[in-house]
């Protein structure tokens, strides 16, 4: 049976690059967005570059008739999904006392508790089939202390190495793409300004997909894709907390 890949956040940045990769390696492809016109479009020029099946989900995963749409396709065993990417999320560009309480909570959910909801769908099918792939899109900000988006992350990055370990006997691969800042849609929406970020920090998303492609191949629990971020992460995780959160309070 050929592979079908559901994305979350596909219409631009991380998720739009997915769709591309994984087309051009012949899967069907499971567009999942809010933004119908830009699904839409997405979707004719996949078909028309690689002739490969594409379909359209548009849903608002904070909505509650929306996550359920997408939950239902998951566990439809008649075209099943072999591979889903979470990859939908945003962040708040106010500190956490800044932020409305409904932000914070809504952050919370599009970066954990939804990827969490979409995972245990998923692995129902996998796990009756025998085998998927689950890749997380978290962030380098996971490995350090900076605010809820890095918590958030954390945590996604923590499931996935238990997910990778637990399940992998059973044929399922869980991985946590790890990427510091790439040129999306990203830091655009939050208004960053992205001048105050070096240019030797950047990574071109199709970069990080190649790369988290590969390492997804090798069955890895997290992906960190480039030599510098491995450093960094490396730092992150082995350095002084009150060093790393002074260094991380410009991050992703």
């Amino acid at each position: 049976m050929a592979d079908r890949v559901m994305i979350t956040g596909a219409t631009a940045g991380l998720g739009a690059e997915f769709a591309e990769q994984f087309a051009a390696r012949g899967a069907g492809v499971v567009l999942v967005a809010r933004n119908s016109s830009r699904l839409e479009e997405k979707a004719a020029a996949l078909r028309s570059r690689f002739g490969v099946p594409v379909e359209v989900l548009v849903a608002d995963l904070h909505d509650d008739d929306g996550l359920r749409r997408v939950l239902d396709r998951l566990r439809d065993d008649a075209e099943p999904v072999s591979t889903l990417v979470n990859n939908a999320g945003y962040g708040l560009a106010k500190s956490f006392e800044e932020n409305r309480l409904e932000d914070e909570l809504n952050h919370a959910a599009i970066h954990l508790t939804v990827p969490l909801a979409l995972s245990h769908a998923a692995l129902q099918g996998m796990l009756a089939r025998g085998s998927g792939r689950i890749i997380n899109v978290a962030s380098v900000a996971g490995f350090t202390p900076r605010g809820t988006y890095s918590a958030l992350k954390a945590a996604m990055i923590n499931f996935s190495r238990w997910a990778n370990f637990a399940y992998r006997k059973r044929g399922i691969t869980v991985m946590a793409l790890c990427p510091g800042f790439v040129h999306t849609e990203f830091h655009d929406r939050m208004g960053m300004d992205k001048a105050s970020v070096p240019p030797w920090m950047w990574l071109q998303a199709k970069d990080v997909v190649r790369e988290a492609l590969k390492d997804l191949a090798a069955g890895k629990a997290v992906s960190i894709p480039s030599k510098r971020y491995k450093v960094l992460a490396f730092v992150a995780r082995n350095a002084p907390s009150s060093l790393v959160a002074a260094l991380a309070s410009r991050g992703r």
